[in-house]
């Protein structure tokens, strides 16, 4: 589970696991995270967490989400990671959850660096790229167009899992809905996405 820790003017005002799925971040009380200076909007940004992974995103904000210096949309958090809104500095820890039994390192090693699970793959079953393979070496592949529907494949410590994370267009695995909760791929397992359906396979 990462953490970030928010600081005003150079001060560490709080630190913050990032515990839910989806925590908002903004001036209005509701927000899971509450920033109360009068530049922060209402609801200024979220942060969504699949796994280990996490992304930023702004939520039209008058004055802007930044990390490390630029103005973003959507960020894929990494670690260490400067977050500006406003006044506030927040800085984005990753912190990996490492298997029973393994030696404790440096909490702050992301789980990005840990062993990962033998290679997968991605086969498109139909449509003009039938056959087409797209091997998932990298910790996070997305899949699908932003907005209207994007799904993560995340490579874990000894295994793969799929979630939805964006778009109101229902992606499903072997015939039931994906959702937003992380679901573990299985040898075979039959992704459609808009009509176009993948098969998982991992060697």
């Amino acid at each position: 589970m990462g953490k970030i820790i928010i600081s005003r003017d150079g001060v560490v005002e709080r630190e913050v696991q990032l515990s839910k799925e989806r925590m908002t971040i903004g001036r209005r009380s509701h927000n899971d995270i509450v920033l109360s200076h009068g530049a922060v909007s209402g609801e200024h940004a979220v942060i969504t967490t699949i796994l280990d992974d996490s992304f930023l995103e702004d939520l039209q904000s008058t004055n802007g989400t930044f990390v490390n210096g630029h103005r973003i949309g959507k960020h894929f958090l990494q670690h260490q990671d400067a977050i500006k809104l406003a006044k506030y500095q927040i800085q984005y820890l990753a912190d990996g959850v490492r298997p029973l039994g393994a030696p404790v390192a440096d909490a702050t090693v992301p789980l990005r660096n840990a062993p990962a699970a033998a290679e997968g793959r991605i086969e498109v079953l139909n449509g003009g790229n039938a056959g087409k393979q797209l091997a998932l070496t990298k910790p996070l592949t997305t899949l699908g167009r932003p907005v209207v529907q994007v799904v993560v494949i995340s490579r874990g410590v000894d295994a793969y899992s799929i979630a939805q994370v964006e778009g109101d267009a229902v992606t499903t695995l072997n015939g039931v809905a994906l959702g937003r909760q992380p679901k573990r791929l299985q040898n075979g397992d039959v992704i459609d996405l808009s009509g176009t359906r993948m098969a998982f396979w991992q060697d």
